[in-house]
């Protein structure tokens, strides 16, 4: 499906779908004895969902082992990353005392129900109706119940978010943990400028983001078109040089910056060192350059 204005998608198809591919890598880490993360829902979202190739991945039954650009140590390792940059993100938000938390494009994110959860706090979840729909249903039927107080906002971003979100109670006087995770690069250049400045307008002081850092290379069709065939040797039919916005633009971390957020950027290497792994290829590097996790923090009221 080729991205268009106003398009909708649910969690088999379009942008939805790479939702549940991540989730079948969340689900695929979380296996066996130790695993390096724990997600308890990933796995049953994801074959309710019912794409073959995902549920495939998510019961370790695609065998990536020899693929030239992303074998299954390397996809282990970028998930595991992935999410613990997240999770450690909110861990420490808490810890500060944030107990506002908004996640952008939440998909099947389960934190509101995996993670531990001070007393008081909130979680907003905003995304497509059909996704808030579907996860919030399966995860009932599961019996999971969240650990915070979980409130939902069934809405496109690209409406009038922000009015939604107030209108669920949202405090813009409060310090927020906002978390845009695998969200930027299918947004066009103006959306996410637009995006990161409603942010910046609910942001109290000590609001923190976090999010992708993604160098210029990142956004090349090429690195969607070698991941695309990558998925595509191993079953999956989901066609990421459409999806994704390859179109010039300015860096979260130059616009963020520009608006009083005070940056810190960990790159794929380093965030890979700092959890013990060996970085990835050279190849895969080459493709995203300097790209890995941008943690931003509000310490001035927005001008």
């Amino acid at each position: 499906m080729v991205r268009s204005e106003g398009d909708t998608w649910d969690l088999a198809s379009s942008v939805g779908a790479t939702a549940t591919s991540v989730a079948a890598s969340r689900a695929l880490a979380s296996r066996g004895p130790n695993p390096p993360i724990h997600d308890p829902y990933a796995a049953e979202l994801v074959r309710a969902v019912g794409i073959d190739y995902c549920i495939r991945v998510a019961d370790g039954a695609v065998d990536f082992d020899d693929d030239p650009l992303f074998d299954g140590d390397t996809m282990r390792d970028q998930i595991v990353v992935r999410t613990r940059y997240f999770d450690d993100f909110l861990t420490e938000s808490v810890a500060r005392g944030i107990r506002q938390v908004v996640v952008l494009a939440s998909g099947l994110d389960t934190r509101a129900y995996r993670m531990d959860w001070p007393a008081g706090t909130v979680v907003f979840e905003i995304d497509q109706p059909a996704v808030i729909e579907f996860k919030t249903r399966v995860l009932d039927v599961l019996g999971a119940a969240p650990g915070c107080e979980r409130r939902t906002v069934a809405l496109d971003l690209r409406e009038d978010w922000p009015a939604a979100l107030r209108a669920a109670g949202f405090d813009p006087a409060a310090p927020t943990a906002w978390i845009a995770e695998g969200l930027l690069i299918y947004l066009p250049p103006d959306a996410q400028d637009r995006l990161l400045d409603n942010v910046t307008a609910l942001s109290a002081p000590g609001s923190r983001l976090a999010t992708e850092h993604m160098d210029s290379r990142a956004f090349t069709g090429d690195w969607a078109r070698k991941l695309t065939e990558r998925g595509r040797r191993h079953g999956s039919d989901i066609d990421l040089t459409k999806l994704f916005y390859s179109d010039e633009r300015t860096a979260a971390r130059d616009h963020l910056a520009g608006r009083g957020w005070q940056i810190d950027i960990r790159t794929t290497e380093q965030a890979y060192t700092a959890n013990g792994f060996a970085p990835p290829a050279d190849e895969l590097l080459s493709m995203i350059g300097d790209s890995g996790y941008l943690t931003a923090e509000l310490s001035a009221p927005p001008s």
